[in-house]
This record gives C-alpha cells, sequence and structure tokens, in this order.
C-alpha cells in the first residue's frame, strides 16, 4: 500500500475551508467528510464532500456535481478523466493544476448548494 498523505493532505486543504460552515462526520488522519445541515425528503443530510485514502488511491467526492451536472461542463479532458462515476475523482500524486481545477469546481459547487438553499 502506498504512503498518500501528501495527496490526502492537498486534497484535505480544498475542502476544509468548507467544513466550517457544514456537518464534519468524520475528520481524521484518512478521511473528511462533510454533510449539508438540509434534511433531505429521506430526513438524511445532504452529502456535500469527501475526501477519503483508500488503498491504491485517494478519493475526493464532490455531490454538487452529481446534483447539478452541468457544473462539468468545463472541466478539463485531465480531471474528467480522474473521475470515477458520477461524483468521485481518484488521485496517485499530487497534480497542483488538477487540484486547483478541482478547488475551483468545489467553490461552484459550494455555490450552486448555496443557490439551491442547500447551505449558508
Amino acid at each position: 500500500m502506498q504512503n498518500f498523505t501528501t495527496v490526502y493532505t492537498a486534497l484535505y486543504q480544498i475542502l476544509a475551508p468548507y467544513a466550517a460552515q457544514l456537518e464534519i462526520k468524520k475528520d481524521d488522519a484518512a478521511e473528511l467528510y462533510v454533510d449539508t445541515k438540509h434534511l433531505q425528503k429521506n430526513k438524511k443530510p445532504l452529502f456535500f464532500a469527501a475526501v477519503q485514502i483508500k488503498q491504491s488511491y485517494v478519493s475526493f467526492h464532490l455531490m454538487p456535481v452529481y446534483v447539478t451536472p452541468a457544473l462539468l461542463a468545463s472541466i478539463s479532458p485531465e480531471l474528467k478523466a480522474r473521475m470515477q462515476g458520477k461524483s468521485c475523482f481518484n488521485f496517485t500524486a499530487v497534480d497542483a493544476t488538477l487540484f486547483h481545477e478541482l478547488a475551483a469546481l468545489t467553490a461552484a459547487g459550494y455555490a450552486s448548494y448555496q443557490a439551491q438553499g442547500f447551505v449558508p
């Protein structure tokens, strides 16, 4: 198993600024998981994002791109290639360019959730 601490730390720094305004479900050396305080019809909070160290990569889950797929319209082919499923990006190494783009996408996702009334 590789040591993905550096990758995790860089991705954590993208998500951490939003955590103070959200509900932190988990925050440790291998995972930061945050929900909104908005309750869905099933009485569960709406997921915002998570960073998790997995066995073969570090994943960055960003639910706003699932809720509003139009957010993905302008992402680069390189970032798109990192996607697994509809809202997860996987990394094995730090990539400053892609992380900068992912930070902008995260900000756009938060703004989208704000516009929909899911977050303050």
